[in-house]
This record gives structure tokens, sequence and C-alpha cells, in this order.
């Protein structure tokens, strides 16, 4: 419904003041050039804040969007940069915090000191190489966005297994939620890791690899036919989706503790 249908629901008594005010708030978007419509509200409704992918966007479009959005939001993530897009948003330092990530594939950009409210949830992420990191730091802003602590470790891929062991255990050691393994080539760390832990895991399959299977392919197929349980897939270089999957989980496990905690304390 646009809002002059809600008005009109309300005022014929079909709706409740209550009613009516939820929806007009669930229908606040910013309109930019009258073709692009920013959810202001998407975080409030699924907990998910509005992420803009920007690789078939125009430089000056994106940075008219990240502008017209900070002046009625805190922080907004562009995704998918090219080195043009890269650019442009450095001109924006002078007013804004800016945090570009590895290999600059994406763009935090957020008021200067505005730090994200800790909900209590824990997300760990592992890559097996070097190269899934700038898509896995992805994940980790979006996790780090939605309320959750991240703790990451790097290089700890199947060629040398035992580069795993200790690392993992200091994950476990800090009670993380949910843990999305980032991997290329083969994908194999993902199912690795998912049989040796007993909370979720999420593969991100990563486009590192070359040849028959390149591009990320053969890590996405090889996580979708893990023989370990407990394993859930996305998309590949989805790092937003993984961050944003594994935030959903940590957090409502966090409030599923909270709420036993209270009822034990009554």
């Amino acid at each position: 419904m646009n809002k002059r249908e809600i008005l009109e629901k309300l005022v014929e008594g079909k709706i409740t003041l209550e009613e009516a005010e939820s929806l007009l708030s669930n229908t606040k978007i910013e309109e930019i050039n009258e073709i692009i419509k920013y959810d202001l509200l998407r975080e409030k409704r699924t907990g998910i804040p509005e992420i803009v992918y920007s690789e078939n966007k125009e430089p000056e479009t994106v940075i008219e969007i990240a502008q017209k959005v900070l002046k009625k939001k805190s922080a907004i993530l562009l995704s998918r940069l090219t080195p043009k897009h890269a650019k442009a948003i450095k001109e924006l330092a002078d007013d804004f915090a800016l945090d570009f990530g590895t290999g600059e594939k994406f763009c935090l950009i957020k008021h200067k000191n505005y730090e994200f409210e800790k909900k209590g949830g824990k997300v760990g992420l592992i890559t097996a190489g070097t190269s899934d990191i700038p898509i896995a730091q992805e994940a980790k802003i979006v996790a780090e966005m939605m309320g959750c602590e991240t703790y990451m470790i790097n290089d700890v891929g199947v060629a040398g297994i035992h580069r795993l062991f200790e690392p993992l255990n200091d994950l476990l050691e800090k009670e993380v939620d949910v843990i999305i393994v980032a991997a290329g080539m083969e994908g194999a760390l993902p199912t690795v890791v998912s049989g040796l832990v007993d909370i979720p895991v999420i593969g991100l399959p990563i486009s590192v690899g070359y040849g028959y299977g390149g591009k990320g392919e053969t890590a996405l197929m090889s996580m979708l036919q893990s023989c370990s349980l407990g394993l859930a897939v996305v998309n590949i270089d989805a790092g937003v989706n993984a961050g944003a999957f594994a935030a959903k989980i940590a957090l409502k496990s966090q409030k599923k503790v909270d709420e036993n905690e209270h009822s034990n304390n009554r």
C-alpha cells in the first residue's frame, strides 16, 4: 500500500492508528534521481541494513546515494566497487570515516567517531588463503553493522591443515555462535570445519582458481556436495549474504541466551 491508501484505511476505520504508524514507517523510501529508491527502514524491518550494489552504477551516482543517505543515517556500505568508484569515494574522506578493506572491493562510510551498537552475537570468520580475505572482510563488516562482535583468522587452508586447529580452538573458546569459512580453489575447508564443531558453519566460496571449474565454481559445487552436516552455503563471492545470514543466527542465539538468563534470575 502507498501512503494515501494507508491514510484512507485509517480514516475509514479499517486499521488502527498503531497499524497505520507501522505501515507508514515500513514504506519510508529515499528517492534519488527519480530512479533509485533507498530503503531507509530495511534494517528496522529485517535487521539487515540496506547495502548499495555499486558495480553497474556510475561513480557519480554512488557518491550521490551515499551523501543523501548519510544525511539521515550514520553509515552506509557500498559493495562491489571498481577502481573508479574507489577513487571517487576517497574524495569524501574529509567529511566521513572510510573503511575500504583489503583490495578496495567495498567501502563502509560512516560519520566520524560513530560506532555500531553491540547486540551480543559473536561471529567467527576463517579464510583458507590470503586471496579469500577481501570477500571475507565484507562479510565481517556486515555482521558488525548488524551488531555482532567478529573474530577472524586467516590462511589456514587444507594445504597445511595443521595451521587450522589452534586458531579454531581459540574461536570456540570465544564462544562464537556461527562460523563463516571462505575458501576458493577446491573449497574443502568449510567441510573440514563443519566436521569439527557443534555450531552452524556457512561456506563462502571465493572466485579463486583457474582452469576447469575455476572462478569459484568448483568451490561452490564442493561445498554444496559436502558430506558434513550443519553446513549452509552462499553464492560465489557473496560476502554480504554470508555476513547477514551469520549475524541473524548469532543475534537470535544471543537473544535466547539472554531470555534464559532472565528467566533463571526470576
